[in-house]
């Protein structure tokens, strides 16, 4: 047996995996579904839903999956009554603490909390306790905040300090006072990336220029490239009504799901009124819509006479930042080799 890899049983089956592995790691590549809410990729396992909970022989306590690595020899089980049993129980303890607004939240129909809800049937919550009281933030114009939804998982707050290296949130508070919020309570005050929006797995934590525009479902997906940079982020459009109503980023893709704020939430110019949709050309001064052969036509025209008349070096080229990389080799290959100049800038000035 190679000595990078370890033989464990899972459910009674004899499983290969390697070293360093968290037993959820192991349970996920061998196609076992165990409902998490606190996991989330890139982020360094934090135990706090309690929902991965298996079972390993000679361990008499329930172990989180999450934050447990996997080793030789062990013999885990996903799956049996006393799982289950406190599976549900954490799911009805986190409901018991919950508002029951789903046909308003704007995470309704992609909330794994409610997902494990429908699961496991929860219509009564035998908890019928103190509820914490609600704090709303809706004090800047991209991030809405709602700590009655807050399950606590974390997710949040380690992807802004672990990830985005920032930590402008953070845990307030002990015990049933326990919540998410800023230092001493101010307005949240950040770069917006919207990360932490985006790895809330419930309604805690909302987009404000998508609320009440429509469902995910309800929207057709169009995979495209951030335009801001030369990063080449990778976005998903979510339109409906020929109109961008929310931008999200796979996990898969180069940039793991990570976004600034301009590729998260500047999406609003593309809908712009003042927005060039075709070429203009200027006649007797006033700008005319023409086809792109018309003005291609006129502008290589131009290039042709002003070379002539004064030069290669009386023409010069600046390239865009919101250009991809590859964009902007071209312009300057197009500058040197067919203009003939080397004039060419770049405004990396956003």
């Amino acid at each position: 047996m190679d000595g990078k890899k370890i033989v464990l049983s899972i459910n009674g089956k004899e499983i290969t995996c390697g070293l360093n592995k968290t037993i959820l790691d192991v349970v996920r590549e061998n196609g076992i579904q165990i409902p998490t809410l606190c996991d989330c990729k890139n982020l360094a396992p934090f135990g706090a839903c309690r929902l991965c909970l298996v079972e390993i022989e000679g361990i008499p306590k329930l172990i989180t999956a999450c934050s447990t690595i996997a080793v030789k020899g062990m013999k885990i089980r996903t799956e049996s009554e006393r799982i289950d049993k406190s599976r549900r129980f954490i799911v009805e303890l986190l409901l018991s603490d919950h508002p029951f607004d789903c046909m308003f939240c704007e995470q309704a129909g992609t909330c794994p909390l409610q997902d494990l809800a429908y699961e496991y049937g929860m219509k009564n919550i035998r908890f019928p306790g103190e509820k914490r009281a609600t704090i709303t933030d809706d004090t800047n114009p991209f991030i809405e905040r709602d700590n009655s939804k807050c399950i606590l998982c974390g997710r949040c707050v380690r992807v802004c300090d672990e990830i985005q290296g920032v930590g402008a949130i953070g845990f307030i508070d002990r015990g049933f006072q326990t919540r998410i919020g800023t230092p001493f309570d101010r307005n949240l005050d950040c770069e917006f990336c919207g990360q932490c929006v985006a790895s809330c797995p419930v309604g805690a934590l909302t987009a404000k220029p998508s609320k009440q525009k429509g469902r995910i479902w309800q929207t057709r997906s169009v995979k495209t490239i951030c335009p801001y940079c030369g990063c080449g982020c990778n976005l998903t459009l979510h339109v409906r009504d020929n109109k961008i109503i929310s931008v999200t980023s796979d996990p898969d893709t180069l940039n793991e799901g990570y976004l600034c704020s301009k590729g998260r939430f500047g999406c609003d110019y593309v809908h712009h009124p003042d927005r060039l949709q075709y070429p203009l050309i200027k006649k007797d001064g006033q700008f005319i819509r023409s086809s792109w052969e018309q003005a291609l036509t006129l502008v290589a025209m131009k290039f042709k006479e002003i070379k002539e008349q004064h030069g290669n070096d009386s023409l010069a080229g600046l390239s865009s930042a919101k250009c991809t990389n590859e964009e902007n080799y071209l312009f300057q290959k197009f500058i040197r080799a067919v203009l003939g100049t080397n004039n060419v800038d770049h405004c990396a000035r956003l």
